[in-house]
């Protein structure tokens, strides 16, 4: 388990694609092609992990499975948010998708879990100056405890920066003066879907 920081900036299309653009004219690099993520999120049946989100209680913990559109194999991932740092573990690799989405799971600290919300969306990787920086676009939703299965549209993008623990509080922004915000695409899927945003 490594611990890392994480910066994440909320963006409208025009400031998404005009950062992009600005920080590959300043030497950023990619890293992969573009993909298209799925992740379907598990909770209790009361919530307790979106409302420990909201709260921004800690520790918390978020469980999904993630795949890829163009590789049907997935991986069951907890991401972690403590004192020390945040960091993620992931367990299931290369099962196929359609034998690991199972109706309900077990969390030592929550108990059962159910699906809940399905996240997907399109992400470009990058790196630039020690950082590792991702594009999020077409960010849609499907809320599992709605009766009706409907998909809803963030109007809104997000690019996430991480850097290990050795750099300081303050390297992301040093270069990066910009705004940051909270982000979650778990809790924003959950309160768009239930039209509380």
């Amino acid at each position: 388990m490594s611990f890392r920081k994480e910066k994440k900036f909320r963006l409208t299309k025009f400031d998404y694609d005009l950062l992009k653009s600005r920080l590959l004219t300043n030497g950023m690099q990619s890293l992969y092609p573009k993909r298209s993520i799925n992740s379907l999120y598990y909770d209790t049946e009361t919530l307790r992990m979106f409302q420990d989100s909201e709260e921004g209680l800690l520790p918390r913990k978020k469980v999904r499975i993630r795949w890829y559109k163009d590789i049907r194999k997935a991986n069951k991932e907890i991401k972690i948010s403590s004192f020390e740092g945040r960091f993620k573990t992931s367990c299931f690799a290369g099962v196929p998708v359609e034998s690991v989405l199972p109706k309900s799971l077990y969390d030592s600290s929550y108990g059962v879990l159910y699906p809940a919300l399905l996240v997907s969306y399109k992400r470009e990787y990058f790196s630039f100056e020690s950082m590792r920086i991702t594009f999020d676009s077409d960010i849609k939703f499907t809320n599992y405890r709605q009766s009706q299965s409907v998909c809803y549209k963030d109007v809104e993008r997000v690019m996430e920066v991480k850097v290990g623990m050795e750099y300081s509080d303050d390297y992301i922004e040093s270069i990066l003066p910009l705004p940051t915000s909270r982000f979650s695409k778990f809790s924003r899927g959950l309160l768009i879907s239930n039209k509380e945003l």
